[in-house]
């Protein structure tokens, strides 16, 4: 099994940054696709990016691509969400999450581990 806590979101005015990370506990972290997620009030659940096993390859929602950068930290059991040019309707819950089977997935039903999340508010 693999526990998530996600850290490091807030409140940030438009076309800000913020820094989100997720610590992970087990010894396998190696082995699980980690993504973030974001679920805004009255919206589903929403991909925003991933990362594979081995961290070579990431994936992101085209609403984030080149604003967000995701990575990985093997030997700390980490994953970063770096946020840059926010917008307003980036406002919303952040979770991490792991998945062992499915590399790359977008789907939040692929993923079988989630954090608590944290919230992520941008003004305008």
């Amino acid at each position: 099994q693999v526990q998530l806590v996600e850290s490091g979101g807030g409140l940030v005015q438009a076309g800000g940054s913020l820094r989100l990370s997720c610590a992970a506990s087990g010894r396998t972290f190696s082995s699980y696709t980690m993504g973030w997620f974001r679920q805004a009030p009255g919206k589903e659940r929403e991909f925003v990016a991933a990362i594979n096993r081995s961290g070579d390859r990431t994936y992101y929602a085209d609403s984030v691509k080149g604003r967000f950068t995701i990575s990985r930290d093997t030997a700390k059991n980490t994953v970063t969400l770096q946020m840059n040019s926010l917008k307003p309707e980036d406002t919303a819950i952040y979770y991490c999450a792991a998945n062992r089977y499915y590399t790359g997935s977008t789907e939040f039903r692929d993923y079988n581990y989630w954090g608590q999340g944290t919230q992520v508010t941008v003004s305008s």
